[in-house]
């Protein structure tokens, strides 16, 4: 397959291309700059150039395309930028409809990226049947909308931390918080769950997904049920030699500033319906693992 992947150049897209041009695919990344366009080359993949802005170029690259996997978001909104988090989620979703609409009447695949912090839990559990309501980033919903209209659009969902060498995401600003404060904090009585898959199980089932195209499937990529955050920071305490204590109230958000919201969250989470479908098995270490080898 010629497969199609925006944020080919980033932390999750590279080990993407990495896969999938190990699995024997052609890919073509989408470039946004002179950098990422180099980074992609070095992967071994074509190079379009474009951002996700620029809707006729995607849907060019999605035509040319046997699959697409989008897993491109701009994040300039965490950098100072002037665009907006809500800016965001409307290019995004514009991106999406895109190169959906390029894939109509085709039984071409495209997986979308989304998330799994806020989804309801089933039997305790958020599973591939937890269905989220309105969310500031409609992706999910985007191509469940693709989907209907017959578009052969499915979710992967990854777990809030995607770790690996290179993570620059919640656990790393954690742990900086950490250092900054003299404190290793968790939240409350810190028995809420945190859960994560390694970067290269992430990247393999995003590969299974497009390779099997199932419309409308929702895919739980999370390698366990989840960790306890109080077990998280007492890790983090022991390896920079920092007491561990709950915070809560304004305590809570002066520590974990903008996390302070996420940090709170219980996700504990099942998979067993992803495994089925796209016979996907993480067999990485896990993330106190990964912490302790490659995170101080």
């Amino acid at each position: 397959m010629n497969i199609l992947v925006t944020g080919a150049s980033g932390y999750i897209g590279s080990a993407i291309v990495k896969e999938l041009i190990s699995a024997g695919h052609y890919v073509t990344g989408l470039a946004r700059s002179e950098e990422s366009a180099k980074i992609i080359h070095n992967l071994g993949a074509e190079v379009l150039r474009g951002h996700l802005e620029d809707l006729d170029i995607l849907q060019q690259g999605a035509g040319n395309a046997d699959g697409i996997i989008h897993c491109g978001f701009n994040h300039d909104f965490m950098k100072g930028g002037a665009a907006t988090f809500s800016d965001a989620a409307t290019t995004d979703r514009n991106a999406i409809f895109a190169m959906g609409e390029a894939l109509k009447g085709t039984e071409k695949p495209i997986v979308v990226t989304s998330g799994m912090l806020g989804l309801p839990k089933i039997n305790g559990f958020i599973t591939e049947e937890s269905i989220a309501g309105h969310s500031p980033r409609s992706s999910e919903e985007t191509a469940l909308a693709l989907a209907s209209k017959g578009i052969r659009a499915s979710v992967v969902r990854l777990a809030p931390s995607v770790h690996d060498k290179g993570d620059a995401g919640f656990i790393p600003f954690i742990i900086d918080q950490a250092r900054k404060n003299g404190i290793s904090a968790y939240p409350d009585d810190g028995r809420n769950r945190w859960i994560g898959v390694h970067r290269q199980d992430a990247a393999k089932a995003f590969r299974l997904a497009v390779e099997k195209g199932h419309k409308s499937a929702l895919y739980n990529v999370v390698d366990g049920e989840g960790i306890e955050m109080r077990e998280i920071a007492e890790l983090i305490g022991q390896e920079l030699d920092l007491p561990v204590t709950s915070v809560s109230g304004e305590d809570l958000n002066t520590h974990f500033e903008w996390m302070s919201h996420f940090i709170t969250m219980d996700c504990p989470a099942a998979n067993l319906k992803t495994r089925e479908i796209l016979g996907w098995n993480p067999n990485h270490i896990g993330l106190l693992e990964d912490m302790m080898l490659n995170y101080f």
